[in-house]
């Protein structure tokens, strides 16, 4: 697996950007910028958000979603275009051999999914059942990835309140030294730097980690559903023309005219050789 750039990107510039503000808004004073770092906001926005989230949701997912996390700032290398290209390779030995040419393919794949699909097709497996076990596979997929998503995304939805309530305690304390103005103001100030971090991490971290694993689970579910149409396309005999017409249609119409130009070349060359 490759690093996801947009995230590093992404994360490095909002932060950035947050960083220079707050340099900025404090004319670049030491002690205007240490004003805007203060452990008891970050630990109760924190531990807050995280004590909530917890409640929300099992101890398995819990215990889970920091490791679900990193795919947020991995890119998996397989595309559709790829795998449309394997699948079609493995139609048309099947054509060629029959299913059982495929049993030495399978120590191949890498692919946890498409390696059982190819087996079933392989042990002679009917259709439906084959399609039954893979759709069955693939929907608990995205219940689980539901789950990562949600709980990051509820994180998101829990820190800007958790902040709200650390305002709300700095204001009480403030409260606590009106016999001295300048305590207060400074009081009231340090206050709204939870509200500060609340808001930040939920729109810095929390909310994008959770719609980067929503977009991430929506193309593994794509690459999965052409996995599942492409080994019953094999299973059923199809001619390796017919298959890989039928997996192009979950290409995007751009991704398609690339396939199709890459296929052209491949022809022409191909014809070339042979003249």
């Amino acid at each position: 697996m490759a690093l996801d750039l947009s995230t590093v990107i992404g994360l490095v510039l909002g932060w950035g950007s947050v960083l220079i503000s707050v340099i900025i808004e404090s004319g670049g004073n030491i002690n205007g910028i240490m004003m805007f770092f203060q452990l008891s906001a970050f630990l109760l926005v924190v531990g807050g958000t995280l004590g909530a989230t917890m409640v929300s949701y099992p101890m398995p997912v819990v215990a889970n979603a920091f490791n679900v996390a990193k795919q947020a700032f991995l890119q998996k290398e397989m595309k559709p275009a790829d795998i449309i290209q394997l699948l079609v390779g493995f139609a048309t030995k099947a054509r060629r051999e029959g299913l059982l040419g495929l049993e030495d393919e399978i120590a191949n794949v890498n692919d946890g999914f498409l390696k059982k699909g190819i087996q079933l097709v392989v042990d002679g497996t009917d259709i439906e059942l084959v399609r039954s076990i893979l759709e069955t596979d693939l929907q608990f997929l995205e219940v689980r990835h539901k789950l990562g998503e949600g709980f990051w995304g509820t994180m998101g939805g829990y820190a800007p309140t958790i902040g709200i309530i650390g305002t709300v305690m700095g204001l009480v304390n403030a409260l606590s030294q009106l016999e001295s103005a300048a305590k207060v103001a400074g009081a009231i100030a340090v206050a709204f730097i939870a509200t500060f971090y609340g808001i930040s991490f939920a729109n810095l971290i929390f909310l994008p980690i959770s719609f980067k694993l929503k977009a991430k689970s929506a193309e593994e579910v794509l690459i999965r559903e052409v996995m599942i149409e492409g080994i019953l396309s094999i299973s059923a005999g199809d001619n390796p023309r017919i298959v890989e017409e039928k997996l192009k249609a979950f290409l995007s119409p751009k991704e398609q005219a690339v396939k199709t130009e890459g296929a052209e070349d491949a022809a022409g060359t191909a014809g070339g050789g042979a003249a």
